[in-house]
């Protein structure tokens, strides 16, 4: 009879949550393993092109659910490899936000103030850095000179990249095949491995179950590298602390199909998802307004026509991000560059009397990409969003081979989401179409429902145990020993891209993960140095 595989802790995913957590428990003593469900690519394999078996189709997930779709990254490194490295705090108000359930979500020790030493720990180890007007590409000047025009500030985003290896390609959500942007395979990963971590690509998480010494069983299947509906083999690891990591679309259907062996889950388990209240309008420019109004011009002698020349978001305007606002209408407008794809299909033609987002007048506006300006709001919801049943593995029911998949979330947005959402986008309208600048309309809603790139708190910390999943310590509530340290956790949509906050959340959760690991009897310590950061992103080693 085989033994089975045995580790101190096995971490689900490798993205903020999963990176950080190996990185700590190993350089503390440790054994620790980690299953990610993605391939492993770094460098020149991210490719510049959206042909099916490129890294832009392998890394990415969009899952299309009922009422929201997710769109989440899907390899080693998770979201840090297809996210556009914008990494601002959390305002102040977010801490105590009430939302739909009329009370506090946050938990009584988490604050502002007192999670800025993990945000500092963090902004050291990626690390974070504040641009200035000399690294804004055309767009993000673009953005920041209309916002100027119609009386409102706008200010370069704290970023995870480096501005001297940026060629402003504007491929960053297919991978930095320039390691510019500093996603977790230039710092918490490396770190790891030096530490003898073992990570394993294409192992997709299915449930959890108990052993008889009080550990954990978790239960894979190894996904084929080309086809991700065929599983390839299976497996099971033992191990006496559990992390998930796998996102807040994947980590309750885990939990959901742990039930049957583990007992009930949490009554949060899969409910209170936000999809951080994201919305994205898309703006024509109208290149003659802007020479005459705002009197600007490229080298070469454009006006703007550069729609694809840039790095994502750069230029933000924070003006309703404001503590004084009544909840629901605060949110922030972000300059941001969507790749051609999912993007040229959602957007809607302003000027179209039928369907917007086909038709004679979209194909009008297609032609004009060029002067194309997208811009990304992230508002208040109530935290809507329900999973249903999960399917029999993974996530989601897959479609193709690669990145497309039904999943079982249903969100039906609220009034008081959908009054924030109307709010920002006449706000975005007012600003854009100010002297006949653009003209504006948000994306439609009638393909795939909403959508998010930074889906949270499907599994939230929180005080009360009947809205919260995870007690403040991140530790699952009646299954000691689990832990999720992912977006899941966040407890609602932060109005900010979420990125620095999931992982100054996981760095503030490892004490605590550290003293249950000692409990259930692993030797580790807590108090490694932060990750040095490295030049090249880590490529998987030999075989």
């Amino acid at each position: 009879m085989t033994a089975t595989e045995k580790t101190d802790v096995l971490v689900v995913g490798s993205g903020f949550g999963g990176s950080i957590a190996a990185y700590h428990l190993a350089a503390g003593g440790a054994k620790v393993t980690v299953l990610e469900r993605g391939p492993w690519l770094s460098g020149n394999d991210f490719q510049h092109d959206y042909l099916l078996g490129s890294s832009y189709t392998r890394v990415f997930d969009f899952v299309a659910g009922d009422g929201m779709s997710v769109l989440g990254g899907n390899c080693v490194g998770g979201g840090s490899v297809v996210y556009f490295a914008a990494l601002p705090r959390a305002p102040r108000y977010v801490f105590e936000r009430r939302g739909s359930i009329g009370r506090r979500m946050w938990p009584a020790a988490l604050s502002r103030q007192t999670l800025d030493p993990w945000y500092d720990r963090v902004s050291e180890a990626i690390p974070v850095t504040q641009q200035d007007w000399s690294d804004v590409t055309y767009a993000g000047g673009l953005w920041g000179a209309i916002c100027d025009h119609s009386g409102h500030t706008a200010n370069p985003v704290p970023v995870g990249v480096d501005n001297k290896r940026c060629v402003n390609c504007n491929w960053m959500m297919a991978g930095c095949r320039f390691d510019a942007k500093k996603s977790l395979l230039t710092n918490y990963l490396p770190a790891a491995l030096a530490h003898d971590v073992e990570i394993r690509d294409l192992h997709e998480v299915q449930k959890l179950s108990r052993t008889d010494d009080g550990g954990y069983r978790v239960h894979y299947n190894n996904i084929d590298e080309v086809d991700y509906r065929v599983t390839t083999g299976s497996g099971v690891i033992d191990a006496k602390i559990v992390i998930l990591a796998a996102g807040a679309g994947a980590t309750p259907p885990i939990l959901q199909r742990s039930e049957e062996s583990l007992g009930a889950m949490p009554h949060a388990v899969g409910r209170y998802f936000s999809g951080n209240g994201e919305r994205l309008n898309n703006a024509v420019i109208n290149e003659e307004r802007v020479a005459e109004v705002l009197g600007l011009r490229r080298p070469n002698g454009k006006v703007y026509e550069a729609n694809a020349i840039g790095k994502g978001p750069v230029v933000a305007c924070w003006d309703y991000v404001d503590a004084a606002l009544p909840e629901y209408s605060r949110f922030s407008m972000e300059q941001l560059y969507f790749p051609p794809g999912l993007g040229t299909i959602l957007a809607q033609a302003p000027e179209s009397a039928g369907p917007r987002w086909f038709g004679r007048e979209k194909k009008e506006i297609l032609k004009q990409w060029k002067s194309w300006l997208t811009i990304f709001l992230m508002t208040e919801d109530d935290n809507e969003g329900v999973f249903g049943p999960p399917p029999p593995t993974g996530n989601s029911y897959r479609i193709s081979q690669q990145m497309l998949a039904k999943g079982p979330l249903r969100y039906d947005p609220t009034p008081n989401t959908l009054r924030g959402w109307a709010e920002a986008d006449a706000r975005t309208k007012e600003i854009l179409e100010k002297d006949g600048l653009a003209t504006v309309m948000p994306w439609t809603n009638d393909v795939v429902g909403a959508y998010t790139v930074h889906p949270l708190s499907s599994c939230r910390i929180g005080d009360d145990p009947a809205t919260s999943a995870l007690d403040d310590r991140h530790e699952l509530r009646g299954h000691p020993g689990i832990f999720v340290t992912d977006g899941s956790a966040v407890p609602c949509g932060l109005t900010v891209n979420p990125a620095l906050t999931i992982a100054a959340l996981a760095e503030r959760a490892i004490p605590g993960i550290v003293a249950a690991a000692r409990e259930r009897g692993v030797e580790v310590t807590y108090g490694a140095p932060l990750p040095t950061p490295v030049t090249a992103s880590v490529a998987k080693p030999a075989a």
